[in-house]
């Protein structure tokens, strides 16, 4: 049976593109940036990274790209001696065939799981069996354990039910979910589940929502794959431990002020932040169209009151 991920704050991390040139509308990939982003959530105590996926911009990402991003920073990573320091590689595409292909670049550059995107292209008449179908082809051939991701939000709302995550639990090469929505329910029945297949040493259930990451400890889930600790992550980091810690009063304080920030990106997606790490961190990076990035001052203006308590959070 395949090794889920360890318990802990992850990021998904944002692809850092370069300015387009003049000849080329598709920014290239700014590897020099990405690597010093990566150095720093390691430092300040993430466990793992996410790569390409959602917030990654993995379908604007080659297949080549794919492999040279996740090998260079496996690379800079025992460079800098995090060895064996765990990156999960996402995919979205919706055929079993592309899907594989990705995971065994993935695999080959040095990544140790992978993120599975549900397929929602036909959501409106797709079947919990044919879900579980296709999770499961795709697991009896992945090179890399794989985690179901479920975040209906950009994939056509896509119903998955807690009997077909327990169902997949099963197979030996399915370790986990990340779930990117609002439904405590699901979290709660799939994290507490009594199933020993569904065990934390076994199929680790993460949330994709910092907000969320108090709630979803209580009732027994892993941690949380989130975008703002990709601005902060030694304040996400210390909300995990406060919450395991059991310092309850603490960590709902927290808890609060990581919420607010939150919505900047859930409000704002990949954009959001990349500004949120251009503003604080002062790493720039260009979207991949259609996305285009940037805000205003007028815009940041609203985020400037909770992004001022979460730096100094930061800092204590």
């Amino acid at each position: 049976m395949a090794s889920p991920p360890p318990p802990g704050i992850y990021v998904p991390v944002p692809t850092f593109f370069s300015k387009p040139s003049s000849s080329s509308p598709v920014p290239p990939l700014d590897l020099e940036t990405q690597t010093k982003h990566t150095l720093h959530l390691a430092a300040n105590g993430i466990r793992g990274l996410v790569l390409l996926g959602s917030t990654g911009e993995s379908i604007a990402v080659t297949n080549a790209e794919r492999k040279a991003l996740i090998s260079h920073l496996r690379q800079e990573l025992d460079r800098a001696k995090y060895e064996s320091y765990p990156l999960i590689a996402g995919t979205a595409t919706q055929g079993i065939e592309d899907t594989l292909t990705q995971l065994r670049i993935s695999a080959d550059a040095g990544a140790q799981w992978g993120l599975v995107l549900a397929p929602g292209f036909f959501a409106t008449c797709i079947t919990q069996q044919g879900i579980i179908e296709w999770y499961t082809a795709i697991a009896d051939q992945s090179p890399l354990p794989i985690m179901i991701y479920h975040y209906p939000a950009v994939s056509n709302s896509i119903p998955i039910a807690a009997s077909t995550f327990t169902t997949l639990s099963s197979h030996s090469n399915i370790c986990g979910a990340k779930l990117s929505h609002g439904d405590l329910t699901l979290h709660t029945l799939l994290a507490s589940s009594p199933l020993d297949t569904m065990k934390l040493d076994r199929f680790t259930t993460f949330t994709g929502l910092g907000q969320q990451l108090l709630p979803v400890l209580t009732v027994g889930g892993a941690g949380a794959i989130d975008g703002l600790a990709a601005i902060f992550p030694k304040t996400l980091v210390r909300l995990y431990a406060l919450t395991k810690d059991g310092n309850r009063d603490a960590a709902r304080r927290l808890q609060e002020i990581v919420a607010r920030g939150e919505g900047l990106v859930v409000g704002r997606g990949v954009v959001g932040a990349k500004e949120g790490v251009k503003r604080v961190l002062g790493w720039e990076s260009e979207c991949r169209l259609p996305l285009r990035g940037g805000m205003t001052d007028s815009e940041w203006e609203q985020w400037k009151e909770v992004f001022a308590e979460l730096i100094h959070a930061e800092k204590e």
